[in-house]
């Protein structure tokens, strides 16, 4: 089968499009067929050599997120048959025109959902469900914050807000992506230039602050998330691109009786896995069937130009989601 392999840790130069190998399931998996994947934040980690693959994951194909068809069964699977189309996450390997993965780790597609608008949804949706709900309780009538507002989590997060009839603010670098986010929800939006948001954010709350906060940036982001969260707000730490230290005012998160908490997908055991699987299948899915929830596809690309796409991502280039076609 063909592949997009990390040869050695370095530049997305250093990825290769050849032939691999085809995987074959094994007690209890189903291989895919994979149409479409999506490029995730995880890949360019990998490929630098900074974020490897869990054990049981191809540990030099990159890739998390998938959409295809099933096209093989393992022994004891008799849930899913070949041509059943599926989505889902993986810890590694969704570069590639095959995969093998738990039959109890891949959701059912919607009929009317297209590949490429599936291969966007499992990582962004699931991690923005996962965190904001599943950890953080985010109720109706809440009020969320949401950094990196134009990212593929982002986008998601927003809109996973406004179907529970929840409030989400957002942060980002330009203008004109908290203008997009506000047509999925976004009640008010703010421009970061220099890790500096707490005061907006209390000013657009009445100085109450903010219930939860999807913290997809970390560093100094942390510090002023602390003092715009209200009391006994849960802070969900999900993503360290501005750094992995921070100085932060403890008296806060007494004072003020907070939660944080950090969460990864990746690494997680196989049964934390299905159980998110199948909160996916069960929440959000229907959901995503009844247009509730729409993936952001910003730029399609072939698997052969997975270079090209992991530039882009590193230049924070676009709104929404990176995606391969693998067909």
């Amino acid at each position: 089968m063909k592949a997009i392999v990390i040869d050695q840790p370095g530049g997305p130069e250093l990825l290769s499009c050849r032939e691999v190998p085809a995987p074959e399931p094994g007690l209890g998996d189903v291989r895919v067929r994979v149409r479409v994947t999506a490029v995730n934040r995880a890949d360019l980690l990998q490929r630098m050599g900074l974020y490897p693959a869990p054990p049981d994951a191809p540990q030099q194909i990159p890739g998390l997120e998938f959409a295809g068809e099933i096209d093989a069964v393992g022994a004891g699977v008799y849930r899913w048959k070949p041509g059943d189309r599926v989505f889902g996450l993986v810890g590694g390997g969704a570069y590639a025109e095959a995969l093998v993965t738990h039959a109890d780790c891949v959701a059912r597609m919607p009929d009317a959902l297209s590949f490429t608008d599936a291969a966007a949804i499992p990582e962004a949706f699931i991690t923005a469900w996962d965190a904001m709900v599943t950890q953080a309780g985010l109720g109706a009538g809440e009020t969320v914050l949401v950094h990196a507002v134009g990212s593929g989590v982002g986008t998601a997060a927003v809109q996973i807000a406004r179907a529970l009839s929840a409030r989400a603010l957002g942060t980002a670098r330009t203008a004109a992506k908290l203008a997009r986010a506000g047509k999925l929800g976004m009640d008010r939006g703010f421009e970061v230039d220099g890790a500096k948001f707490a005061d907006d954010v209390l000013r657009a709350t009445a100085g109450r602050g903010v219930d939860v906060i999807l913290e997809l940036v970390g560093g100094a982001y942390v510090a002023e998330d602390l003092a715009c969260a209200a009391p006994r707000a849960r802070l969900i730490l999900v993503g360290l691109m501005a750094g992995i230290r921070a100085e932060l005012d403890l008296s806060l998160i007494l004072r003020k009786r907070l939660l944080i908490r950090g969460t990864q997908l990746r690494a997680r055991p196989l049964g934390e896995k299905i159980e998110v699987t199948e909160t996916f299948a069960r929440h959000v899915v229907p959901l995503v069937a009844t247009a509730a929830l729409s993936p952001v596809v910003e730029r399609v690309l072939p698997l052969h130009e997975a270079a090209a796409a992991h530039t882009a991502m590193a230049n924070n280039e676009g709104f929404g989601k990176l995606v391969l076609r693998v067909d």
